[in-house]
């Protein structure tokens, strides 16, 4: 097949959608189909660049000023005139079968989708963020994004939705439903090979840690991961542990966990590193006694898929029934933090706390008890090869029906 892969966000740039995008489009040239990749410029990347058996453009793109409204979120768009004339060009060119497109109000989306509805070519399109926020007003602005503009561009070409948790398949139903061609559920992909090996002691060297506990936090800090439930379990960790240094990895789009830090007086165990290359992460968790920041109830994401890769314990509010193809174990492969009532999915900060402070008792003993089937959960469900493997079948499928 002739596969093109849509994401404004690709490396070098970081982020779980970036990342993923990145390692399908591999593993689709490694299976033999002829990849073109069209992505937002970003800082000194080159424009045009062949590796790994993509073929990577990159569109000259801007981005909005940061604001509350936006998570202070650094979104690149490319959406101008000569854009859409370029994108139509090399898609002409091009002649995909198919256009895997990832994040549903991305431009390249759009433009690309237009393309396709005109052309007759199917289309598969990954959402990796749920339009949501815990606040009311924005969260009604989002609402009337995804009624007024979302809906009415998806509609366009129709389709086919990659569903990856419980959570989004409902957020689909509510928002999607009559704007699409249907739904493929497939879990998110990770590649435990690149996670795995990390050296403890370049990250403990690179900080001065010496022998202190830490906590890790992988990921981008937004609303709906805001950090702020780990902040408030903090004293009472503290308390016994003194020396705890929490490292927050990941861009911070959203501060309020910073201030009630310092309100609290817990600020002083902060370390936040900011997004890092993928290439540094490893490190990272192999010095962490444990992985803390799905505290929100929003699902599970890529950053918490990573640390289970490693075995290493994470504590997550969580769902069990978040996955569609299985439920999670308490205990079992992961510490679930229990949430605050049945109506409020937040991690309840105090059974929180009682739970950082029994791993950081011994950080040995948890990870052995939940490693091997935290890693043996990754295996059986979200390598890349094995998410790749059901994309393609879709992407196949979606070809057939195109021709």
């Amino acid at each position: 097949m002739k596969i093109v892969v849509v994401n404004n966000f690709f490396p070098p740039r970081p982020g779980g959608s970036s990342h993923l995008a990145d390692h399908l489009a591999k593993q689709y040239a490694s299976a033999g189909h002829e990849v073109l990749v069209l992505t937002a410029g970003y800082q000194g990347a080159p424009a045009i660049e062949e590796r790994d058996g993509l073929r990577i453009v990159r569109l000259p793109a801007w981005s909005l000023p940061k604001s509350r409204f936006a998570a202070n979120f650094d979104i690149a768009f490319t959406v101008s005139r000569s854009t859409i004339k370029a994108v139509g060009l090399m898609l002409d060119e091009f002649q995909p079968d198919v256009i895997h497109q990832h994040g549903q109000f991305f431009d390249l989306t759009w433009i690309t989708g237009a393309w396709a509805r005109k052309r007759g070519t199917s289309t598969l399109l990954s959402i990796h963020t749920r339009l949501y926020s815990p606040n009311f007003l924005h969260n009604f602005i989002y609402r009337m994004g995804d009624m007024m503009l979302v809906n009415p561009l998806m509609k366009v070409h129709r389709p086919r939705l990659v569903v990856m948790d419980v959570l989004m398949d409902k957020y689909i139903d509510r928002r999607y439903k009559n704007s699409i061609s249907g739904k493929a559920y497939i879990p998110v992909g990770i590649d435990p090979a690149v996670l795995r090996g990390g050296e403890a002691a370049v990250a403990r060297d690179r900080h001065d840690l010496g022998t202190r506990h830490i906590l890790l936090s992988l990921g981008h800090v937004i609303p709906q991961r805001s950090r702020l439930a780990l902040v408030e379990a903090l004293p009472a960790v503290l308390r016994q542990y003194p020396d705890l240094a929490v490292v927050v990895i990941g861009g911070v789009y959203h501060d309020a966990f910073i201030h009630r830090a310092e309100a609290l007086g817990v600020d002083h165990a902060l370390i936040i590193l900011g997004a890092r290359p993928q290439s540094e992460i490893p490190d990272y968790l192999a010095a962490a006694d444990l992985e803390v920041h799905e505290l929100e109830g929003q699902g599970f994401g890529t950053a918490s898929l990573e640390a289970l890769a490693v075995g290493i314990p994470v504590v997550a509010a969580i769902r069990t029934d978040n996955f569609v193809e299985f439920s999670v174990t308490d205990r079992q492969e992961l510490f679930i933090a229990p949430f605050i009532s049945e109506k409020d999915e937040r991690a309840d900060p105090v059974a929180l706390a009682k739970i950082i402070l029994e791993v950081l008792a011994d950080p040995g003993a948890a990870r052995s008890q939940v490693s091997l089937h935290a890693q043996l959960l990754i295996e059986d469900h979200f390598t890349i090869e094995k998410v790749a493997e059901k994309h393609l079948s879709v992407l196949a499928e979606l070809t057939a029906r195109s021709t």
